[in-house]
């Protein structure tokens, strides 16, 4: 993620949405990484004859392409699968907004170059509001600084975990930030070999 990310709000008014909703798990049938975000929200997003239910927030025609998942507390509920960022970050968001997200998906997010930013109820309140009133609200997240801007509301301060922040703006996940450490993996085992001399 760069330092800065602007994209258009799109808003889910539910709280305890689990990763099962996020992706169904008859969808998890590959370790690929590719083609989840056709199953985001599988249940939610379509009927069951497969055509768009019109009546889901994200067919909305004024929500298509968005990249910020605006919705409530205890995002990402439920077990543990990955493939809930995969399918999420597949689609097209990069930047989740709620109240709070549960710790393992919290962290999925981060190793896959996704923001997710705890805010307070007034504030969540008051940006569902916001996009009630205004058809398409387009923000903009500044992650060096740590605010969120548009121009319907005043800007939005936001905490964010320092090793989260350092990973999302160097690109890296977790293997990525071991392999920074090649060198003195290598100059460890070195020594190590150098001590068994019964080798």
């Amino acid at each position: 993620m760069s330092v800065y990310h602007s994209g258009l709000m799109a808003p889910l008014d539910k709280n305890n949405v689990d990763t099962d909703q996020i992706i169904p798990k008859q969808f998890l049938t590959s370790t690929s990484r590719d083609g989840f975000d056709k199953a985001l929200f599988y249940d939610w997003r379509y009927l069951d004859s497969g055509e768009p239910d019109p009546s889901f927030v994200l067919n909305y025609a004024q929500y298509q392409g968005a990249t910020v998942l605006l919705t409530r507390d205890n995002f990402g509920c439920g077990s543990s699968r990955e493939h809930a960022p995969w399918a999420l970050k597949q689609y097209g968001f990069s930047v989740i907004l709620a109240e709070s997200f549960a710790d393992i998906f919290f962290n999925n997010c981060g190793n896959n170059q996704m923001l997710c930013i705890a805010l307070g109820t007034d504030i969540l309140d008051s940006l569902f509001a916001v996009c009630e009133r205004q058809p398409q609200v387009k923000i903009e997240i500044d992650l060096a600084q740590q605010v969120i801007r548009s121009d319907y509301f005043a800007d939005i301060t936001f905490e964010v975990r320092s090793d989260i922040k350092a990973r999302l703006l160097s690109g890296l996940d977790f293997i990525g930030e071991t392999e920074q450490l090649n060198r003195h993996i290598d100059a460890f085992e070195q020594q190590l070999n150098a001590n068994r001399p019964w080798q």
